[in-house]
C-alpha cells in the first residue's frame, strides 16, 4: 500500500511541475527574443478585436452549436480558426501533463523497487536470487525437517525396543516350557528394558509426611503429577495423622489404580521423638516428621524419595530415581541447594539463622539411601546436633530443614547435590529464576512458601498454569495399567457385562467404583454429649450449589454433604466456599466429594457416603433443595431428648411441603405455614404429580396435631426422616431418578421400623430447573423400565 501511494505521489508532483512550468510560461509570454516587448495599450486593444458576432459565434463554438443567420458567415470561419488553434494548444499542454504524468510513476517505480530491495535486504551474492527473508524461512523449514526425521527415527527405535521386549517376553515363556538351551538366560536380560536407567518393572518408592484434611486435598495434585508421568509400579508411604489417614485411605481404595501400592504410618507413633524440638514452622510438629523415616519406614526399604505436599512433579519419577545410582560410597542424603538467601543470613537486620554449608539445602526433595542412613546412627547425630544449637538459637523457623542444614554443616560428606530443577522453589525471597532460566526443562515446582499459588514471581503464571494442569485432570483417566508388571494387582470386574442388555447402562453404573475424597474442607465438630445430636444428610452436584448458603442458615447444627462433581468442578466448588462468608465461617459442615464417572447421578451412593461419616447418634436424611424450618434442629433434639426412644427402629417423619415462589417469605411458624397453605401459596409436596409419596403422612391429622403419632407404611412411600446413623444403607443398585428413597423407606418398613409424625416440624422445597435425570426420566420410556 505504501509503495503505491509513494508512486502516485511521484507521478502527481511531476504533473504539478508540468503543470507549474507551463503557467509561468504562460505568466511570462514570449521571450523577448523571438518578439518585441509589448507596447502600452496592448491588451485593450488586443481585447476590442473580438466584435460582438465573433464573441456570438464564439459562445455557439464553445458550445458546439451550428450557425445561425445571426452570425455573419466571415465572423463564424474565424473563430473556428481561432478556436482549432486553442484546442491544439489545450491539447499539447494536456499530452505534456500525462507524459509527467507517466514518468512520475516510472521513476516512482524504480525507487520504490530500490527501496523494497534495501529494505529486504536481499544479497546480491545469492545464486538463487532468494531474498534473506526468504533464505532464513528456508532454513527454518530445513531445520524442522530434521527435526522430524529425527523424531522419526527415535519412534523407529522405540517401536523397534516395545517389539523386541514382546518377542522376548514370549521367549522367555517359551524357554520355561521347553529344554534349557540358553536362549532363556538372554532373554531374561534383554526383558529388562531400562527406562533412565531404572529397569522396568523396579517398583519406586516415596514418602509423603501429610497432616490434617487441607494438606490430604493438597496431595491429591502431586500424586496426579506422579502419575501422569509414571512408568513404573509405585509404592507410596504416606506419614499421616488420623484425618489424614481417613481421607487417604478412602482415595486410595475408590481410586484403585493399578500398580499402586500404600502403607500408613501414624504420627501419633512417631510424635514423641520430635515433639520435644521447639518450632515455630507453620506445619507445627508434623514438619519434624522426616527426620524419623528411617525409624518409620521397614528396615527391609533401602532407598526412598521423600516428598512436600506441595510439590508438583513434570516429568517421570523414575529420573530422579536413577541419581542413586550416582551417590558415592557415603553419601546418603540427596538435595537441591536452598535458591533463597535465607541461610546466608542478608534478608533482614537481626536474622540469625541455623547453621547450614554456603547457601542451605532445601528439603521439599530428598533422595535418601536408608541402609547407610541407619548405619550412620543418623537418629542419635541430628539429635545431638540440634540439642547443641538449640541452646542459642531457641527454635526452629524452617523445621526439618534447619536441623537437616546444620547436620550437613558439621557432615558435608553424606550430601549428593540434586540438579537444582529438581526443586524449583517459589517462595517470596526466592532466587530460582537463576536455575530455571539456565536448563532446559524443569523437573518439580515446590511451593514453599505459606501464600503458595499467590506467590509473588514474575514467572508465577507458568508455574501456576503447570499446577493447575494436574489440579483440574480427571482422575479416572489415570487408572492405567503398565504393560509386562504382573506382579502387581489390577483391577477386577465382579461379573462381566453384556452389551446387549437393555440395562447394561444401569448394571455398568451400580459396579462402579466411584473415587471418593472425604472431608474435601476443613472439618471440626464434637458432638453434643447429652446423646441425641442430629446431623442433616443431603447431596448435591454443581448446578445445585447456591442452595447451601441458604441451608446453613436455617441449620445450624451439623451438616454432611456429599457432592458429585469433576475434578475441575471441585476446584470451583473450593473458589466459591473460600468468598463465601457463610460456608467459611461454619467448621461444622462435612463436605464429601465423589468425582463424576458414567452417565447417571448415583444418589443412592452419595448418600450412604454422607451416613458413613457423621459423628452423631442421629441423621436426618434430606435433600439439598429443601429449606427446615427456622430452629428445627434444636426442635429436633429437644424432641428426641423428651421422648427417649427404647430402641433404634423408629424413623421420625418431618413433613414436606413445597412452593412454585422463587421468592418465598419463609413461614416462621407452623401457624404460618397453615396460613399460607389455606392462601395457596404453599402445598403438600408432590401432591398434584405424586400423591402416593407422601400421602401417608396424613397432613389432615398433622394440622390440629399437638403430639407424634404413629402412620402405617404405604407403597410408594418416600418421606424425609430422622433415624440414628446406624440405620440400613441405601441400595446403590438405584441411580438417577426414581425409586431410590422408596427402596429404602421399604426395606426399613419390612425391618420393622415405626414411623412417627413430628407435629411441630416442616420442611419446604424450593423451586429450581429440573435435573438432567428427571428429564431422562420423563422422556425415555426405557429409563422408566
Amino acid at each position: 500500500m505504501l509503495i503505491v501511494v509513494g508512486v502516485v505521489g511521484v507521478g502527481l508532483v511531476l504533473c504539478l511541475l508540468t503543470f507549474l512550468t507551463d503557467a509561468a510560461m504562460a505568466f511570462a509570454g514570449p521571450s523577448p527574443a523571438s518578439s518585441p516587448p509589448p507596447r502600452p495599450g496592448f491588451e485593450r486593444r488586443v481585447a476590442r478585436q473580438w466584435t460582438r458576432d465573433e464573441l456570438e459565434a464564439l459562445r455557439l463554438v464553445a458550445r458546439r452549436r451550428t450557425w445561425t443567420p445571426s452570425v455573419s458567415v466571415a465572423a463564424y470561419a474565424k473563430i473556428s480558426r481561432r478556436s482549432k488553434r486553442i484546442v491544439s494548444v489545450r491539447f499539447s499542454h494536456t499530452r505534456r501533463w500525462w507524459c509527467g504524468l507517466l514518468l512520475g510513476v516510472f521513476l516512482g517505480c524504480l525507487i520504490a523497487a530500490a527501496l523494497f530491495t534495501k529494505l529486504d535486504g536481499s544479497d546480491p551474492t545469492n545464486v538463487l536470487g532468494l531474498t534473506p527473508r526468504e533464505v532464513r524461512l528456508a532454513e527454518r523449514v530445513r531445520e524442522m525437517e530434521q527435526q522430524n526425521q529425527l523424531l522419526r527415527r527415535q519412534l523407529s527405535i522405540s517401536q523397534n525396543q516395545l517389539i523386541q521386549a514382546w518377542g522376548n517376553e514370549g521367549e522367555d515363556g517359551a524357554e520355561k516350557i521347553g529344554e534349557g538351551t540358553g536362549t532363556g538366560e538372554q532373554g531374561a536380560t534383554k526383558c529388562k528394558e531400562k527406562e533412565f536407567g531404572v529397569p522396568k518393572c523396579e517398583v519406586l518408592h516415596i514418602a509423603i509426611v501429610c497432616a490434617g484434611y487441607n494438606s490430604s486435598r493438597s496431595v491429591v495434585t502431586l500424586l496426579k503429577s506422579l502419575l501422569f508421568y509414571r512408568r513404573n509400579p509405585l509404592h507410596f508411604h504416606m506419614v499421616a495423622d488420623a484425618k489424614a489417614q481417613v481421607v487417604l485411605h478412602a482415595l486410595f481404595s475408590s481410586w484403585n489404580v493399578p500398580h499402586v501400592e500404600v502403607s500408613f504410618y501414624l504420627t501419633d507413633n512417631l510424635a514423641a521423638d520430635v515433639s520435644w524440638v521447639p518450632n515455630k514452622h507453620y506445619s507445627g510438629v508434623f514438619g519434624l516428621m522426616k527426620l524419623t523415616l528411617n525409624k518409620a519406614l521397614p528396615q527391609a526399604l533401602k532407598k526412598v524419595i521423600v516428598l512436600d505436599t506441595d510439590i508438583t512433579v513434570a516429568t517421570d519419577i523414575a529420573e530422579l530415581w536413577n541419581l542413586f545410582s550416582k551417590f558415592g560410597p557415603k553419601q546418603y542424603i540427596g538435595l537441591v541447594e536452598n535458591q533463597s538467601d535465607w541461610y546466608l543470613g542478608k534478608l533482614w537486620k537481626s536474622h540469625r539463622p541455623w547453621p547450614a554449608l554456603g547457601r542451605g539445602y532445601n528439603t521439599g526433595v530428598i533422595l535418601i539411601r536408608l541402609d547407610i542412613m541407619r548405619q550412620s546412627n543418623w537418629s542419635q547425630k541430628w539429635k545431638l546436633i540440634a540439642e547443641r544449637d538449640l541452646t542459642t538459637l531457641f527454635s526452629t523457623q524452617l523445621a526439618d530443614q534447619d536441623i537437616i542444614n546444620a547436620v550437613i554443616k558439621q557432615h558435608p560428606e553424606i550430601v549428593y547435590n540434586l540438579p537444582c530443577q529438581w526443586n524449583v522453589q517459589l517462595s517470596d525471597n526466592t532466587r530460582s529464576e537463576l536455575c530455571y532460566l539456565e536448563v532446559t526443562d524443569l523437573k518439580a515446582i515446590h511451593w514453599n512458601s505459606p501464600k503458595k499459588l499467590k506467590v509473588k514471581n514474575k514467572h508465577v503464571e507458568f508455574f501456576r498454569n503447570l499446577h493447575l494442569t494436574f489440579l483440574e485432570y480427571d482422575g479416572n483417566l489415570l487408572r492405567r495399567e503398565l504393560f509386562g508388571c504382573n506382579h502387581s494387582r489390577s483391577i477386577t470386574v465382579p461379573n462381566p457385562l453384556s452389551q446387549e442388555d437393555e440395562c447394561y447402562e444401569f448394571r455398568r453404573a451400580r459396579q462402579t467404583n466411584y473415587r471418593t475424597h472425604l472431608f474435601f474442607l476443613d472439618n471440626e465438630y464434637d458432638p453434643t454429649p447429652d446423646g441425641f445430636d442430629v446431623t442433616l444428610v443431603a447431596t448435591l452436584s454443581m448446578d445445585r450449589l447456591q442452595m447451601v448458603e441458604q441451608l446453613l442458615k436455617h441449620w445450624d447444627g451439623p451438616v454432611s454433604l456429599t457432592l458429585y462433581m469433576s475434578d475441575a468442578e471441585a476446584q470451583q466448588f473450593l473458589s466459591y466456599t473460600q468468598s463465601s462468608e457463610i460456608i467459611a465461617s461454619r467448621k461444622n459442615v462435612a463436605y464429601h466429594v465423589v468425582y463424576k464417572e458414567g452417565n447417571f447421578y448415583p444418589v443412592n451412593f452419595l448418600r450412604n457416603v454422607g451416613v458413613q461419616h457423621v459423628n452423631t447418634p442421629y441423621v436426618f436424611l434430606t435433600d439439598i433443595d429443601f429449606l427446615p424450618m427456622l430452629g428445627l434442629y434444636s426442635y429436633l433434639r429437644k424432641t428426641l431428648q423428651n421422648l427417649h426412644p427404647d430402641d433404634s427402629k423408629k424413623a421420625w417423619i418431618v413433613p414436606a411441603f413445597e412452593t412454585q415462589r422463587y421468592r418465598l417469605s419463609f413461614p416462621r411458624s407452623k401457624a404460618e405455614l397453615l396460613n399460607r397453605l389455606d392462601m395457596g401459596e404453599l402445598f403438600t409436596f408432590r401432591y398434584h404429580v405424586w400423591t402416593k409419596g407422601h400421602a401417608p403422612t396424613n397432613f389432615a391429622k398433622w394440622r390440629t396435631a399437638t403430639t407424634p403419632y404413629k402412620v402405617t407404611w404405604e407403597q410408594d412411600f418416600e418421606p424425609y426422616i430422622v433415624v440414628r446413623k446406624d440405620v440400613p444403607e441405601y441400595d446403590t443398585r438405584f441411580v438417577g431418578f426414581g425409586w431410590n428413597k422408596v427402596s429404602h423407606i421399604m426395606e426399613l418398613h419390612v425391618m420393622g421400623f415405626d414411623f412417627i409424625v413430628l407435629p411441630n416440624s416442616f420442611i419446604v422445597h424450593m423451586p429450581h430447573a429440573p435435573s438432567l435425570d428427571i428429564a431422562k426420566f420423563r422422556t425415555s420410556p426405557q429409563y422408566k423400565r
